[in-house]
């Protein structure tokens, strides 16, 4: 019993040592104790032995006729977890089975696949061993990443739990709606339960384990415009005058492995992409509050670079040769500390010809264009994986695994970590050499790497059943602690219509990680090619910049408690059933709920309201009250999506602008959104939005929470409680402006801000319930008193 609310249970060979995942990937404590060891010696051991704490839900028995050990919830009894069906540990093969309640258990997690639903359905087998499958539009099978972790929500009633095996070894899992089932090919039996019993508190506990979601840089919250096919530095001006021309935001121009010499990382091509005319380009989009992002692929050309011991992976006594986009590479070995400081020497050395702001690491699964003959034993597996859905060898279009790292570690054993140890060298040489909270974004994950990177969905395509799944994966990756997701908008791979990009674009815009790429065999799709997506990007965009002070609050929500921005509805309404199943709406947060359009010639879209008020964002009018939930059909708005405010939430919000730099430094305004009962409550997190530091001790930061309560004579009472201020005291940053959205007035209100009554010219009360107060001077890190005293 790690904690009060993490048990581990551990079944290991007592006699020989295992792999296990290395603790400096996740790291924890060494096992110092084995409760029951069920061998021969133990002949006298009881039928069952139970291992509990008066201060934990969990309770652990295990069971030695037969074998077998079961995890329990001691508040209710509710049995979460029995592996009284199978428990299979041999050398390369392990098994287990637990069973599950049919009918009360609803199943989500388990990655990376692309899923037509959030939730599991029964029969649904999951692959994880990663793989450069070329498109991440085809379903069920195994992509980028491994998360062998889900959450549990059982009816009635909603009590979430978390179920990690920590194993990187390739492994199928079938989930058959009354059971679950793991077949694992290396390895041990490493697993861990969180208590719960909210969600929130399941990936508070599981991030606290695994490790907290870095924290992303303010910019990143902006718009990304990337495509594969620009051929020269023209082009990217091309592209950026034409965002600006259009008046839409863009934050980032990132550009694909066309700026390479013959496609080795840290090149420049010398006749389209030169230093003397890159350079000075990245310079005026830094001057204009911009940034720059290039892609890096793990391998680095045989011809140019020397064959170091300790740097590259080894392969049948020599340094494993591989081909990828340059021709014949090695692949650095991220393992081993003189692989990482190779990385991070090349990062630093190439950033002082190109200062990039970003570094995006793909094909690093790894992705290898060779096929490698067998070697050993490890190359074929007693039990063959349903790796790429024809149970294809588990070499394929990767590094062999009978491949070694550092200190002899097999890549069999560590293949699912090459992202993650890739993203993690990255990181550390962005953060080395800029001194600044580093953007990484990774392809291939694994458990943890939230810690290091950001993630994408992959080579999506541009169909509607793909802008749909999108939300899946980004739901399931806010499961796995990494909450800065998305999806390239409008499709990477084939054409676009205008519609269907009009509308990725409205839905889109409240992806955490917000990037449009596309491949260069597609039609162009900047969104200022055509006005019908230009209306939408103005429009959409401008509703997220507007609430990017909401987003990056957030952000520090997700970094300091592992609570993903996107996420399901179950989130916030655990006890309503009806939201279990709910994938093509989402919470941003908990005060956003977005209903985005899903259909081609759509008008009306199908949304479902849990109990409360929904205000609209657009207008603040009351959209919704309902006491038990219900279903809604919302019109399908032209340019943007359907966005309600939770009744309950205050949402602090900026002004929009074409860069993230610009739009900080307009007023502040809140949104208040009162609940029935007059309640409602936010916060606003600030900081310079780059130092390595979020909300730490080294870093100045400011944390205000607001509150609002309704009085006894039926008016309202707004409070700011600050709650750290070493960051907002010397920017002179004021909150400009309230609106309070369900009031009910027949006349005007009267206004007090600190005690005194303020003039009838910034106060505004409209018959929908809103009341509107400006020309307020509010500062930002001060504590203020709004009072709102009825008429009657």
């Amino acid at each position: 019993m790690e904690t009060d609310s993490r048990l581990h249970v551990c079944i290991t060979d007592a006699d020989h040592a295992r792999w296990e995942v290395p603790r400096d990937v996740i790291p924890r404590p060494a096992l110092q104790d084995v409760l029951v060891e069920p061998t021969a010696k133990h002949a006298a051991l009881p039928s069952s032995h139970t291992l509990s704490s008066a201060s934990s839900d969990l309770t652990f028995t295990i069971h030695t006729a037969p074998f077998r050990f079961t995890v329990t919830r001691r508040s209710t009894g509710d049995v979460l977890f029995d592996t009284s069906a199978t428990l299979v540990f041999k050398d390369r093969y392990l098994e287990v089975t637990s069973s599950l309640p049919a009918g009360r258990s609803s199943l989500y997690g388990l990655g990376e696949h692309t899923k037509r639903t959030f939730r599991l359905q029964h029969n649904d087998s999951f692959t994880l061993w990663n793989e450069d499958l070329g498109r991440s539009d085809q379903l069920d099978l195994n992509l980028y990443g491994s998360h062998p972790f889900y959450m549990d929500v059982r009816s009635p009633g909603g009590a979430a739990h978390g179920v990690l095996l920590l194993n990187s070894n390739g492994m199928d899992i079938h989930y058959g709606g009354s059971s679950i089932t793991y077949k694992v090919i290396g390895g041990v039996l490493d697993f861990y339960f969180f208590a719960g019993p909210s969600p929130l508190a399941v990936v508070d506990q599981y991030t606290q384990f695994i490790g907290r979601p870095a924290p992303m840089p303010y910019w990143s919250f902006g718009y990304h415009q990337c495509r594969y096919g620009y051929k020269n530095v023209e082009a990217l001006e091309d592209v950026v005058a034409g965002y600006a021309k259009a008046k839409i935001p863009l934050e980032a121009m990132w550009t694909d492995i066309d700026y390479m010499d013959g496609y080795q990382d840290f090149t420049l091509d010398p006749v389209n992409y030169p230093a003397k005319r890159l350079r000075p380009f990245v310079d005026r989009l830094h001057s204009n509050g911009q940034k720059y992002v290039v892609i890096l692929d793990p391998e680095v050309k045989r011809s140019a670079t020397p064959d170091e011991k300790d740097v590259f992976l080894q392969w049948n006594g020599s340094t494993l040769v591989g081909e990828v986009w340059p021709g014949e590479v090695y692949f650095p070995d991220f393992m081993s500390p003189r692989g990482a400081e190779y990385w991070e020497r090349k990062i630093s050395e190439f950033r002082r010809t190109i200062p990039v702001d970003g570094l995006w690491c793909d094909m690093n699964e790894p992705a290898n264009f060779r096929d490698m003959p067998t070697l050993n034993a490890l190359d074929d597996p007693p039990y063959r994986i349903n790796n790429a859905g024809v149970h294809r060898d588990i070499n394929n279009h990767s590094v062999p695994v009978s491949a070694t790292h550092y200190n002899g570690v097999s890549e069999y054993d560590a293949h699912n970590l090459f992202g993650f140890l890739e993203a993690r060298a990255t990181h550390d040489g962005l953060l080395r050499d800029t001194k600044r909270r580093p953007f990484v974004l990774s392809r291939s994950t694994f458990v943890g790497s939230g810690r290091y990177a950001a993630h994408w969905t992959g080579d999506n395509d541009a169909r509607w059943d793909e802008m749909r799944h999108s939300i899946n994966t980004i739901l399931s990756f806010g499961l796995f602690g990494i909450p800065m997701i998305g999806s390239d908008i409008c499709g990477f791979t084939g054409n676009s219509s205008q519609e269907l990009c009009s509308r990725w674009i409205q839905l889109g815009a409240f992806y955490p990680f917000m990037r449009g790429h596309s491949e260069k065999k597609t039609i162009r799709r900047e969104f200022y090619l055509w006005e019908s997506t230009a209306r939408s990007a103005r429009k959409s965009f401008g509703t997220r910049y507007r609430l990017l002070p909401y987003f990056y609050t957030l952000m520090y929500e997700a970094h300091t408690t592992g609570a993903p921005m996107v996420r399901p509805l179950f989130f916030s309404y655990p006890h309503d059933a009806n939201t279990y199943g709910v994938d093509r709406q989402f919470l941003f947060g908990p005060g956003l709920l977005v209903s985005p359009v899903m259909e081609p010639g759509a008008t009306t879209v199908d949304a479902y309201f849990p109990a409360g008020r929904w205000f609209s964002l657009y207008d603040y009018s009351l959209a919704v009250a309902t006491r038990t939930g219900k279903r809604v059909t919302l019109p399908a708005l032209a340019d943007a999506a359907n966005v309600h405010v939770a009744g309950g939430s205050i949402l602090p919000t900026q002004q929009p602008a074409l860069t993230t730099s610009r739009a900080r430094q307009t007023e502040f305004r809140l949104l208040v959104a009162l609940a029935e009962n007059g309640t409602a409550k936010g916060e606003l997190f600030l900081d310079d939005g780059e130092s390595p530091e979020m909300g730490g001790a080294r870093s100045k930061w400011t944390l205000v929470r607001f509150s609002c309560d309704k009085e006894s004579k039926g008016g309202i009472t707004m409070r700011s409680h600050v709650v750290h201020n070493t960051y907002a005291p010397s920017r002179k940053l004021a909150i400009g402006k309230v609106v309070f959205m369900g009031l009910q007035s027949p006349a005007t209100p009267k206004v007090y801000v600190n005690g005194v009554q303020l003039k009838a010219a910034g106060i505004m009360y409209r018959r929908n319930g809103v009341l509107t107060v400006s020309g307020l001077s509010l500062v930002v890190g001060e504590k203020f008193e709004i009072n709102v005293v009825m008429s009657h």
